[in-house]
């Protein structure tokens, strides 16, 4: 959020202070500038150079800032490490600050002259471009050193180059750090693997603890067995309702069975 707040108020800034392709000095260095350009396509003013390629970038962006917050949920839900997390983070701000150049600038700005004179602020929808046409505010410029290279290098060869020559913004910024930095890291993020949430028992949990009984002996509490008295006491009280036969019909069944004899 704070990048994104930095990004917007540095080109808001800039498109109502600055005219089209003035040049500032930052620090009183002649490398490090402030230069206004603005260009209609991706960071550091690569573009598309047919009908549709405005209106196509900008929706590519639309769905990758969608896709980067979905993907950003599922990262804090793994409880991967925070500097993974952070670094998606930026490239996400900066995203949607470039989408938001293209969506509502030329809504709300009047047209930058490119010979003198500042942009206005105007009424909602009467700007200079329709919705997702609008123009991204650069300002960014480092000029650090011109390079004469080599004749013998492969194509290039005997022309001079100046580095860093792009103008950007600090979205651009925002992208360009967020990649370098899971490029450079990317060992240390992921050498533990990422954390599976903590939603169920672990097995070592689960496990019943060992030599119950010698524990329960030495606490004093007697281990709990199998329930014979109950077993005993229920045989006794079926012996008990068994019909007994009386004594003198058993003797004179005896007597019949001998006299058969």
């Amino acid at each position: 959020m704070l990048v994104l707040l930095i990004d917007q108020a540095s080109k808001f800034y800039i498109k109502t202070h600055f005219e089209y392709n003035q040049d500032v000095l930052m620090f009183g260095a002649d490398w490090a500038r402030l230069h206004f350009v603005e260009n209609e396509g991706m960071a550091f003013g690569i573009k598309f150079d047919w009908q549709y390629g405005k209106l196509a970038l900008s929706l590519f962006r639309i769905l990758m800032v969608g896709g980067l917050i979905w993907y950003i949920r599922l990262l804090i839900t793994a409880r991967v490490p925070m500097g993974f997390v952070y670094s998606v983070g930026l490239i996400t701000a900066g995203a949607v600050g470039n989408i938001i150049d293209s969506a509502f600038y030329g809504l709300v700005f009047s047209e930058s002259p490119y010979h003198g004179g500042l942009a206005q602020v105007v009424p909602f929808g009467q700007g200079y471009a329709d919705f997702l046409h609008g123009k991204v505010v650069d300002m960014l410029y480092f000029p650090m050193k011109w390079i004469h290279l080599p004749d013998w290098v492969p194509y290039f060869g005997g022309e001079d180059y100046l580095f860093f020559s792009p103008i950007f913004n600090v979205a651009d910024a925002a992208i360009t750090t967020g990649v370098l930095i899971i490029l450079l890291f990317q060992r240390r993020f992921f050498r533990d693997g990422f954390e599976e949430p903590k939603t169920m028992a672990t097995a070592a949990q689960m496990e019943l603890p060992e030599n119950t009984d010698a524990e329960n002996t030495e606490t004093g509490v007697e281990a709990e067995g199998p329930d014979f008295d109950g077993v005993n006491d229920t045989a006794a009280s079926l012996e008990a309702t068994e019909p007994v036969e009386p004594a003198g019909e058993k003797s004179s069944s005896g007597e019949e069975e001998v006299g058969k004899l």
